[in-house]
């Protein structure tokens, strides 16, 4: 097997996009939720203020795929500390080992495969521990595109 290597000058069907670099990155798959990122950047915060911003964003230009009803994960490294958060949801506390026990897998439909979500809380953390935007302002860009509307 042969593989052969193309330079984007050689591609037969180029994108339409083109690559922008800047001294910092925000990457999503929204236009709209990077550049929330983008402003939280030149707002003074930093990367955590930037995800949080733009997942908040993805929730208002995106709602299919994200939202405050999602769970959120992330590893962290900040001051040569290495932190993971599992924002999943959680079972009711009510809830044991027990009650699943007659289960082959977990339960796919029906109460017992619902979950608290757990986006939210995992954003106040994240930023409570390293953000340096307040977390209320996190939530601009995302408001300002609730009430004024955006090309779809």
């Amino acid at each position: 097997m042969t593989l052969t290597y193309l330079r984007p000058d050689q591609y037969r069907y180029p994108g339409r996009r083109s690559d922008v670099f800047a001294r910092n990155i925000v990457a999503t798959s929204q236009p709209l939720a990077v550049e929330a990122g983008l402003d939280m950047l030149r707002d003074g915060g930093n990367a955590i203020d930037a995800a949080i911003a733009a997942a908040i964003c993805l929730a208002v230009v995106e709602p299919t795929g994200n939202g405050v009803g999602s769970d959120a994960f992330a590893i962290v490294h900040h001051d040569g500390e290495l932190a993971g958060f599992n924002g999943s949801g959680k079972s009711p506390a009510t809830w044991s080992r027990e009650r699943f026990a007659g289960h082959d897998a977990m339960p796919a439909v029906g109460w017992e495969a619902v979950t608290v979500p757990g986006a939210v809380d995992t954003w106040v953390q994240l930023s409570r521990r390293y953000g340096r935007i307040p977390f209320a302002e996190l939530f601009q860009p995302a408001i300002n595109y609730a009430r004024s509307g955006f090309a779809v």
